[in-house]
Parts: C-alpha cells; structure tokens; sequence
C-alpha cells in the first residue's frame, strides 16, 4: 500500500508547474489587448474595435452588477465583526486617521509634480475644447446626497455614498440589538459569502476582460491623443508610482517595520487587478484576501478593507485632482495660490468618499473645481484620456487600502508576522472559500 501511495503525491505537483499564473493571464490580455487594438486603429477595422468594446463593457458590466449588494453587506458584517475585536474603536479611528495622513502625501504629491511640469502648458487645448460633465457634484449635493430619499433608488443608480450609508445604519442597529439581529447577521454573512463567490467568477475572466478593455482604449484614443496629453499622463503615472512605490515602502519599513518587498509580493494580485477593472469595489474580495494573507487579522479586515473601498483614493480623489486642478487652470489661464492649494488639499482629504470606488473620479473632479471655482467645463478635456488613468489611479487606490490595514495592524501589534513574511502566492490560485476557515480554526 505505501509503495502506490508514494508515486501518486507528486502527482499534484506537476500539474500545478503547468498552470499558467494569473497574473502572466493578465499580462497576455494586455499585450493581446494592445495588438488588437492597434490594429482596429490603424487597419481601421470597426467590427474589431466594436468587439473589443463589447467585450469590455460586458466585463465591466459583470463586475457592477454585484457592486450594490457586495458593499451594503460587506459594510453591514464589517461593522458587527468590530464587536469581535478589541479595542474596536482604537483601530476604527486608527484607519481613518492613516487614511488621512496618506491621502494628504498624496495631494502633496500630486502639487508638486504639477507645479513642477506644467502640464496644462503647450497642449494645444483651448477652453472650447472643454464641455459641462453629465455629473458633477457640489458640497452641497455630496452632503445631501448621503441620505437617500428611498431605499430602492440607491441600489437601481448605483449610488454606492447612499448604499454606504444605509448598511452603516443597519449595521449600528444590528449591534445595538445584540443577540436578536443575529438570524439577520448569519443571513448577511452568507449572502456575502455567495456574492463574493459569484464575483469570483467574474475575476476569472480578467485576462478576456483585459484584452477588451486595453483595446478599446487604443482604437478609441491611439496614441495621438495621448500624445497630446503627454505630461498630464505622464504626471499621474509618476505621481502614482511614486505614493504606491515610494511612500507605501517607506511607511511600511518605518512605521510598520515590516518587509515593503514582502508586501508587493501578496498584495500584487489585488493591485493587478485593481489595474485592469478600474473599480476599487470591484477589486475588495481579492483586497480583503490579500489584506488577510499578508497577517492582518480577518475581523480588522472586514472592516478596514470595505470602509477603505469606498472612502479611500489616494489616486483618484488626491493625485489626480490636484494634477487636474493646475492642469484645468493653465487651460482656462487661471492663476492658483496658496488658498487654492490648501483647499485642494481640504477637498482630497475631506471629500474622497465621493469617488465612490468605481471606475472614473469625474464627481470628485468636479467637487474639487467648483470648491476653486474654476470651470466645470475642463472636466470635458480630460474624459477622452480618462479610461487610461484611471488604470493607474486604481492600483494606486488598492495599495493603499492594502496597505493601511497592515500599518495599523502592526502599529497596534496585532500583525501575524509570520504570516506576513510568507504571504506569497495569489489568492486566485485557490478557493475563496477556504480562507474564513484557515483564519477560524
């Protein structure tokens, strides 16, 4: 009996050496989606670039589709998980406070870098180039519209600030009622539970949603209108670059005193995808997993990464507006001062929770330029390049809602450190399942 049992162990293994790794899946759809692309482009061939869209949008489509429900019940548990964690409120006010602080480096950073290159200057772009967004939004429809006016609206628009708000109500009544919201609560863990199965599915099926995606953008937009916007695009991607590869390590080395290589290493999975989605919400099962597998304890985790999903966008809601901001003025020949600077600052730091976590930062855009008083119209000059920063803003997004977690955990000395170091393989290389039970037992 144990000289067949012998031969077949390794069997396992040698099929796992053949797999192709997700994230090289990725990679391919993005190289296949380049190609593709160009090719619609320049052979001008319409039925390719219309199925490229089709593609895209469909798997965008997938990915909201689970949205409204994912984050009123991932709220709504994180909330009550607090009550299994010590000194919940400590690390509640933690987390907003490093979401803060990291927000506020990134706008510093995104100021700099646009005060340094100018990038509204030899653009060619004028204010007639500009058009009014379809959505824009004020101080005072962001405060208004945390509340919505039915229960229904929220979940059909997609209004995910409202969604947000009613599942923390729910999730704050749960907790007062105590044992008698329990049938509720074993309900909502299980309906999250078979969500994030569905949505996992729907990861799945990155690589093809890759290839549509990154192809329309090239047919659409080609490289000459990138060109055009050369130092803007090149001003996001380095500012990203620079919060999610320079700041992030170094919070993690100093503050958290934590290997920041070891962090890519089991965070790269989420931030891949954060990349190619564009949607931060769409992206928090594969965050929370992460987040989880690189030692932050699973009852933290449900809480932070969820709130972090939705409040937290270092790309979107700090480098991008500030950059857009100093663009926008240049364009319309506005000058900034320091008042103008300060209150981009406010507004990044106060009003990230309008981004919402999905695809595009046009609300918060529009906050940050009616706040200065500028244009509403510059909005308009930079949609067409949008879809292509919006890939970097997001894994910029999704860092960082890694990476606070991970701060506070080891700051408050609750980190798993062994798990940490070795946080390794992607989590989209095994069942979504099995990981509330290795983090129960």
């Amino acid at each position: 009996m144990s000289v067949s049992a012998t031969p077949q162990a390794p069997a396992p293994a040698a099929k796992a050496s053949f797999k192709f790794p997700f994230w090289a899946q990725i990679v391919a759809g993005l190289a296949l989606g380049v190609l593709l692309g160009w090719l619609a482009k320049s052979q001008d061939i319409s039925w390719l670039g219309t199925t490229l869209e089709q593609i895209g949008d469909i798997f965008i489509q997938l990915l909201k589709l689970a949205v409204a429900p994912l984050v009123f019940f991932a709220i709504l548990v994180s909330i009550t998980n607090l009550r299994k964690v010590n000194n919940a409120a400590r690390l509640a006010s933690r987390t907003l406070l490093w979401f803060m602080i990291t927000s506020l480096i990134a706008v510093g950073i995104g100021l700099a870098i646009g005060l340094l290159t100018n990038p509204g200057a030899g653009t060619g772009l004028t204010p007639q180039d500009g058009k009014l967004p379809k959505h824009h939004g004020s101080w005072l429809d962001f405060l208004t519209g945390i509340v919505p006016k039915d229960i229904v609206t929220p979940f059909t628009e997609l209004n995910v600030l409202q969604i947000v708000f009613l599942a923390a109500v729910a999730g704050i009544a749960a907790l007062q009622l105590g044992s008698k919201a329990q049938p509720v609560l074993t309900l909502a863990e299980s309906v999250l539970e078979l969500l994030q199965k569905a949505l996992w599915w729907v990861i799945r099926l990155a690589p093809i949603g890759t290839v549509g995606l990154i192809g329309t953008a090239i047919a659409t937009y080609g490289w000459d209108l990138i060109g055009k916007y050369a130092t803007f695009t090149a001003d996001v991607y380095i500012g990203s670059a620079l919060v999610m590869f320079g700041v992030y390590p170094l919070l993690l080395a100093t503050v958290a005193k934590v290997n920041p290589l070891q962090f890519f290493k089991g965070a790269w999975p989420a931030i891949q995808l954060a990349f190619v989605s564009r949607s931060s919400v769409g992206t928090m099962p594969v965050t929370q997993k992460v987040t989880e597998r690189l030692g932050v304890p699973k009852e933290y985790a449900s809480f932070a990464v969820p709130f972090g999903a939705t409040t937290k966008m270092d790309g979107c809601a700090a480098i991008y507006p500030a950059l857009a901001a100093i663009f926008i003025a240049q364009i319309f020949d506005v000058q900034l001062g320091i008042k103008e600077y300060v209150l981009i600052a406010f507004v990044s730091v106060v009003g990230s929770a309008a981004t919402a976590g999905l695809t595009g930062a046009t609300v918060m855009l529009t906050l940050t330029l009616s706040t200065l008083g500028l244009p509403l119209e510059g909005v308009g000059l930079l949609m067409a390049i949008d879809p292509i920063l919006d890939m970097m803003r997001t894994a910029t997004n999704v860092a960082g809602q890694a990476v606070v977690p991970v701060i506070v955990s080891a700051r408050e000395g609750i980190l798993d450190k062994t798990a940490y170091a070795a946080a390794s393989s992607s989590p989209l290389e095994e069942e979504p399942a099995r990981t509330p039970v290795a983090v129960a037992a």
